[in-house]
């Protein structure tokens, strides 16, 4: 059973004001560790720093004290986004100081906000917490996934990462990530900048990104996890459904893309899988496989003549009984049976070899 917080809310009514230095701070009353983080606007790293702390029971009732005051900072018990030490020995989690390149691991290149650094040293205690009876091996596959997914995206952000080469001009606009929504709680130029007034944001902040967090380690918990197994029997018995091995047949309806190219790599599947099929209420459902999990571009797409064309008109065309639809794109088709879809797939793959 999956255990959910919204650990903000449940503290807010015990809020009360500590002042350092001529300077207000908010944090809530307690007797346990001190969290410090920096005063002034905040952002989405520090702000999920220090929700992920409280979701461990060390920090669970810590104060969070908000301030750059390097006396105040010094007496605190763990520090993130402030005081330009990283020192896990000493529970110092900055990244802002020169000559600070740490990484998740040897296989990321992003460098690590306040968030990365926290998520990387607690975050397979926090999914044991937040969670039961889930196996140290999937506890691991879940603490990649969730920085790959979820947090690493913030690592980015905070150091000023692109996700692409920066003479590549954006089609459109994205403002509205996470790092975005945490951003926009900060008060507008025109309104007041006391520090009372933006630390009560920073905890709506914690809540925001907080829960979202929580929702995704739910889901891959709860249902991404579990449809691995299901993918990984669909590849193996994919020879049985087509002599190719190349078209493969989910038994249930699940999240399959994630699984399918890494469990592709790690069972090394040569010729790769280039259509899934799977039934829904209306039918059975042909899609065909993107080159990667980050490409609109398919391995092969559906019949070209197919594209855009529906029920008799699809069916007639095509010569296979209770078509419903071909997607102008080619990556996905519908009939009425499985037979039907594996029929797609197979005409589909033919006239491409």
């Amino acid at each position: 059973m999956f255990v959910f917080r919204s650990l903000v809310r449940q503290q807010q009514h015990q809020l009360f004001i500590r002042n350092y230095s001529n300077k207000v701070y908010i944090t809530t009353m307690s007797q346990s560790p001190t969290i410090c983080t920096h005063s002034g606007n905040f952002h989405a790293d520090e702000a999920l720093a220090c929700y992920l702390l409280k979701l461990l029971p060390k920090y669970k009732e810590s104060s969070i004290i908000r301030t750059r005051d390097n006396a105040v900072i010094d007496k605190c018990d763990i520090v993130v986004d402030v005081g330009a030490t990283y020192d896990h020995s000493k529970c110092r989690y900055d990244h802002h100081q020169a000559g600070f390149t740490s990484t998740f691991d040897d296989k990321h290149e992003t460098k690590l906000s306040s968030a990365g650094l926290i998520y990387k040293h607690y975050g397979k205690e926090i999914i044991k917490n937040c969670s039961e009876n889930v196996s140290d091996s999937n506890v691991d596959i879940i603490y990649h996934k969730l920085y790959d997914a979820f947090i690493e995206e913030l690592d980015g952000v905070d150091n000023g990462v692109e996700r692409y080469p920066s003479d590549i001009k954006p089609k459109y606009q994205s403002n509205s990530g996470i790092s975005a929504r945490v951003g926009h709680l900060n008060p507008l130029w025109n309104e007041p900048q006391d520090e009372e007034t933006i630390t009560k944001r920073f905890y709506k902040a914690m809540e925001l990104i907080g829960e979202m967090f929580v929702d995704r380690l739910h889901f891959y918990s709860k249902a991404w996890l579990p449809a691995r197994d299901i993918v990984l029997n669909s590849i193996e018995k994919r020879s049985s459904v087509h002599p190719s091995g190349e078209i493969m047949v989910l038994d249930q309806i699940c999240p399959w893309k994630d699984h399918l190219y890494h469990l592709e790599s790690e069972l090394k599947v040569n010729p790769t899988i280039k259509f899934v099929l799977f039934g829904d209420n209306a039918g059975w459902r042909v899609q065909a496989v993107n080159q990667s999990l980050s490409s609109f571009a398919l391995r092969i797409p559906l019949f070209q003549e197919w594209r855009g064309k529906r029920d008799e008109e699809l069916s007639k065309l095509s010569g296979i009984d209770g078509c419903v639809f071909c997607h102008a794109n080619g990556f996905i088709g519908g009939n009425k049976t499985k037979e039907g879809a594996l029929e797609m797939a197979v005409r589909s793959l033919n006239a491409a070899n």
